[in-house]
């Protein structure tokens, strides 16, 4: 049944020990000459909300597949927000299901393991959704060498440092910023004393006061909230899953903690962690990785950004979210890849095809040859803006406040201080 698409949607096991998914399947075709594509990405745990619309994306790729010069079936699976789980389900992608292109997405957590299984095992991959400070360095690499195998295309420390800054001068805040890192491979990146925050804010004017790391899940930010007080500290920033947020958030209101601006990566990027925190979302602050508003449109199905957002919230009923745009763009490059590489049974050809891409995609251009947005080998810069949550009749809208380096990504609205 060559022309035949079959969905197998994820179903969910529930089991004492709590829901396992089993691996979503998408399949044009099935055929002894298949090309699999391999992909791991959180939908369980706590950075479930980075996989959220993920289903729904991989069930409209039918007419994209049908497009494509081989059968192709697209293997997802479940990182569960552990590192560890995704190392293994990247090498039984490769080992036992014997996928010939890996994907991985959603902080460093998921794609420096399954990029470093990909490299291991020489198997081209291509992973977005973090920072590619984390994504590089964390895995060692060098700027000189790179990597062989393994690409990654998202916006680095350096652009979200200035959407902050942006953010911040708009504010009026002083500038007394306190961190919020956690011992996590995003954390020690964005507190790394010579790569993270500290040394560009304070070219900028602005004193980092960083308590240190934490553990991911704490339960108790008391020590961090009263280095905050003492050092009089009205912007607080750093990166944290959405648990983390949800309790230094609740424990510095008990505390009498008041800053002035929150700008937080990674917790405040979804409606549900923000509409989670009741009135005391109104008005906290991040980076948007994209939006609606990105002037982009999809080399697949030639959506923009608006048609593709507005489609989901048709069928979900959920609120756009931010990484619907790159669950749907890591498809967009690896089917251009598919088109163009001459002999998908040989790694180097995909590689190859890899290395040589110029693609628009919904999440902007993506192409690793040298070039502005080429920081370091293997890495290709996407753009960012930042915005602020603004509490209305039907819930949080995030407005874009700040386009330092994007001006034909429009801005909203102003900045608000924090009530």
């Amino acid at each position: 049944m060559p022309n035949k698409m079959i969905v197998n949607r994820r179903t969910i096991l529930k089991a004492s020990a709590g829901l396992v998914a089993a691996p979503a399947v998408l399949r044009r075709a099935y055929a002894a000459d298949t090309f699999k594509v391999g992909l791991v990405s959180p939908t369980t745990g706590p950075l479930a909300g980075f996989g959220e619309a993920q289903d729904w994306v991989i069930s409209g790729l039918k007419d994209a597949m049908a497009k494509l010069p081989v059968p192709i079936e697209i293997i997802a699976k479940d990182s569960q927000s552990n590192p560890n789980r995704a190392a293994e389900v990247a090498t039984e992608l490769i080992e036992k299901d014997g996928v010939k292109l890996l994907l991985g997405k959603d902080t460093p957590d998921t794609t420096n393991p399954v990029a470093d299984q990909a490299e291991l095992n020489g198997v081209p991959c291509i992973t977005n959704n973090c920072p590619w400070q984390p994504y590089f360095f964390g895995r060692g690499g060098k700027p000189a060498e790179g990597f062989k195998w393994t690409y990654h295309y998202f916006w680095g420390l350096e652009d979200v440092i200035a959407n902050f800054l942006a953010i911040w001068d708009q504010s009026g805040a002083a500038k007394v910023v306190g961190g919020l890192f956690p011992n996590d491979a995003d954390g020690n990146a964005w507190g790394d004393a010579d790569r993270g925050l500290a040394k560009p804010l304070a070219a900028a004017g602005y004193k980092m006061v960083d308590p240190g790391r934490y553990q991911p899940l704490n339960n108790d930010f008391t020590s961090q909230i009263s280095a905050f007080k003492a050092a009089g500290v009205e912007i607080i920033t750093g990166v944290m899953i959405p648990p983390d947020f949800a309790t230094f958030w609740a424990q510095a209101a008990q505390q009498g903690f008041k800053p002035k601006v929150a700008t937080i990566g990674k917790a405040l990027l979804f409606p549900a962690s923000v509409g989670a925190l009741g009135d005391r979302g109104d008005g906290l602050t991040s980076e948007i990785w994209w939006s609606p508003n990105h002037p982009f449109k999809s080399s697949l199905t030639g959506q923009s950004a608006k048609e593709l957002a507005d489609a989901y919230t048709a069928a979900s009923g959920k609120p756009w979210t931010q990484p619907l745009g790159f669950a749907h763009s890591i498809f967009e490059v690896a089917f251009d890849v598919i088109k163009r590489a001459k002999d998908l049974k040989d790694p180097e050809s995909i590689l190859a095809a890899i290395t040589e891409t110029d693609l628009q995609t919904i999440t902007g251009p993506i192409n690793w040859k040298a070039g502005p947005n080429v920081p370091v080998k293997n890495v290709c810069k996407t753009p960012l803006v930042g915005g602020q949550w603004t509490k209305g009749d039907k819930g949080y809208d995030l407005v874009i406040t700040a386009n330092p380096q994007q001006p034909s990504i429009p801005v909203g609205g102003k900045v608000r201080l924090l009530g």
